[in-house]
């Protein structure tokens, strides 16, 4: 049956029948459900190009570019939060060696290791994975437009997450409120104007560096510096 052809009173019923289970009748229901489950027990077919006791990396049967693969856990974990740190610092040591091998084995000019953490992040699957997607020289893929924020909402952002990672990860440390940093700016502007006309006053017979400019020669025993590029910086951990 199709979620459309499902009546308000099933669907009510289905909701009251979630809550009544144990954490671990939820768990494996969810299991159930889960197409990326069946991958992971074989029930569904996929092309895997690594698997440990962990995790498996299958390539994406509908990929943003050719070479998109999706490292997932082979345990149920619907987003990162509920990951182990184990697997997490596990996840990401294998993403770093399938990134490595896209570079080399596809030629590729980077790579984006990307999380989609819940639907407003665009994760449409209930099972937390890791895309590794190589990316060429103007693919055009992932364009996003630049955004600024002003000051006052950078401060924001910065005091809210701030105390909350360091609450997550046990630093002690005082709240930090949030400032506005705008608004006291604009009374020493009106003191810098009201000085302006005597500031005019004695600026008229300043000629004194124009002469200095006519005098600094052009200092040819200085040598020139040598641009220093990716590739050099590259070579220094080879």
């Amino acid at each position: 049956m199709s979620e459309q052809e499902i009546t308000p009173e099933q669907r009510a019923a289905f909701e009251e029948k979630l809550k009544n289970m144990s954490p671990e009748e939820l768990a494996a229901f969810q299991k159930q459900q889960c197409i990326f489950c069946q991958i992971i027990s074989g029930k569904i077919p996929s092309k895997a190009i690594y698997s440990d006791e962990h995790c498996i990396a299958i390539l994406d049967i509908n990929p943003a570019v050719k070479g998109h693969v999706l490292l997932i856990p082979k345990e149920h974990y619907a987003i990162m939060p509920q990951l182990p740190e184990f697997l997490t610092e596990h996840l990401f040591t294998i993403g770093k060696k399938i990134s490595q091998a896209l570079l080399r084995g596809l030629k590729a000019s980077g790579t984006n290791i990307f999380i989609a953490n819940g639907l407003a992040a665009g994760q449409r699957a209930q099972h937390f994975m890791l895309h590794v997607i190589p990316r060429k020289e103007g693919d055009k893929l992932l364009n996003l437009d630049e955004q600024l924020t002003d000051k006052e909402m950078q401060n924001h952002v910065l005091v809210a997450v701030g105390n909350k990672l360091n609450e997550l990860l046990g630093i002690k440390k005082d709240k930090v409120e949030v400032q506005k940093t705008l608004e006291p700016e604009k009374e020493p502007e009106s003191e810098e104007k009201e000085a302006k006309p005597e500031e005019q006053e004695k600026e008229e017979p300043e000629e004194e560096p124009k002469e200095k400019e006519k005098e600094t020669p052009d200092d040819d025993s200085e040598e020139p510096k040598e641009d220093v590029s990716l590739d050099d910086i590259a070579s220094l951990f080879k």
